[in-house]
């Protein structure tokens, strides 16, 4: 079922806490809506909420919004300018002893939440869209993007804002302190600072 959309992101937060359009809404502690500056001109999308994020309620406070923001700020960008939110609202788990493993969303799954983030970007208007990671690049370009390919490009398509695809903050998380860890942070904050002076020129009209 594809709800009418809502004219504001209260009325979209509150239409999406209701949302039964796949499963995942039964083992969820809730649905986890976006947040941030109501017209930001950079707008993040994630994979799906995490553990945190699933019992606290707000996107991107666990482990890896640590990451994300510790980039944010060496890329020149002030976290509380952005929006961000998630591909998939509800978190999808498996459970391994007493904790919950993140798992990943199925495409229908992320098909049937897609409603809202378009929602969210029609309301929001960024100049710019970063995905963190593949889920969240597949959802918004397609499922044959692949990240190793077309990382750190601006693609336009029609009917969405321009977007550009870098890797997860959980995904720098899990090789912190690995071999290649510190070249894929590196490589996440040259991503936002290519963000950040794209919404300069979009703002300049250059």
């Amino acid at each position: 079922m594809v709800h009418r959309k809502p004219a504001s992101l209260d009325g979209l937060r509150k239409a999406a806490a209701g949302c039964r359009d796949c499963p995942l809404w039964a083992h969820a502690t809730q649905t986890v809506f976006g947040e941030g500056a109501a017209h930001a001109r950079l707008m993040l999308v994630g994979e799906q909420p995490g553990d945190s994020e699933d019992r606290e309620g707000h996107p991107f406070v666990g482990p890896a919004s640590r990451i994300l923001d510790q980039a944010l700020e060496e890329a020149g960008i002030d976290r509380r300018v952005v929006y961000v939110t998630n591909a998939v609202k509800h978190f999808k788990w498996e459970p391994r002893g007493k904790r919950r493993l993140h798992k990943t969303p199925a495409q229908r799954e992320v098909e049937a939440c897609h409603q809202w983030l378009e929602g969210e970007m029609a309301t929001v208007k960024p100049a710019l869209v970063v995905a963190l990671g593949a889920t969240a690049a597949k959802a918004l370009l397609g499922p044959k993007f692949r990240i190793t390919l077309s990382r750190g490009e601006v693609v336009r398509m029609e009917g969405q804002p321009p977007v550009m695809a870098t890797y997860h903050p959980s995904y720098v998380l899990r090789l912190k302190g690995r071999p290649g860890g510190d070249e894929v942070y590196a490589t996440l904050v040259k991503d936002l600072r290519v963000a950040a002076r794209f919404i300069v020129q979009d703002k300049s009209g250059r």
